[in-house]
């Protein structure tokens, strides 16, 4: 489990953040679920995807099921990584909302259940401030089917968020985090404002604003208020 760091994470402002905007990637950030895209490539995607609804749903643990499907994809080759990162397609306004936040002046940052090897040169072309995501093991070009390090399960999001708010001074209240499925729940309900994008009912229970979307864009209203308080 890794959080990568920008070069800059106020904003781009060079002063004091206005807020921290954190957002789960997978079926949030972008329309997709990164490891579906893998999957296919292993001929295992109606497998896993099975699994991937039990888990957004709170029926199975995140942890113990980002296990079983990263092991049907042992055997492939990392080279399907590139196939996969050109087939991203961020959620509408996805985009929008992180440039006006960071120009703003807002800490952004990206927590997901999914990849870095994926998430990373996406998140780097729009400038985001950190990524947490976990890390698929690769031994001699292929995948182990193993994650490298510990999972970023519901209680790393959450923890990431409080991290990253004491690190750059920011007080809960200016904190938003925004997902879909139950493994945002613990980020959702730490952030001053929880928002929940087309979410799964587990998540739409304990959130502060529901998006039934289909812009990401607009959670700016949102943003916009807290910096005006």
């Amino acid at each position: 489990m890794t959080v990568r760091e920008a070069p800059s994470a106020d904003g781009g402002t060079g002063s004091a953040p206005v807020g921290l905007l954190v957002s789960d990637v997978d079926s949030t950030f972008l329309t997709q679920e990164v490891i579906e895209l893998v999957a296919d490539r292993a001929g295992t995607r109606a497998q896993v995807q099975d699994v991937t609804e039990r888990a957004m749903r709170g029926e199975l643990d995140f942890a113990q099921s980002l296990h079983a499907r990263v092991a049907t994809l042992a055997g492939l080759s990392e080279e399907v990584l590139a196939d996969v990162r050109a087939e991203l397609v961020p959620t509408p306004g996805a985009i929008e909302l992180f440039t006006r936040a960071r120009e703003a002046g807002w800490v952004t940052a990206l927590v997901s259940g999914g990849f870095h090897e994926v998430i990373d040169p996406l998140a780097r072309s729009v400038e985001v401030s950190h990524v947490l995501a976990n890390r698929f093991e690769v031994a001699d070009g292929r995948l182990t089917g193993r994650v490298a390090g510990p999972v970023v399960d519901r209680a790393a999001k959450a923890r990431t968020l409080r991290e990253l708010a004491q690190r750059h001074g920011i007080e809960r209240g200016a904190t938003v985090a925004m997902g879909d499925g139950a493994n945002d729940i613990d980020m959702v309900t730490a952030a001053g404002t929880g928002i929940a994008f087309r979410p799964k009912p587990a998540l739409r229970e304990v959130a502060d604003v529901v998006l039934e979307g289909p812009s990401l864009l607009d959670a700016w209203p949102v943003l916009e208020r807290i910096a005006a308080r």
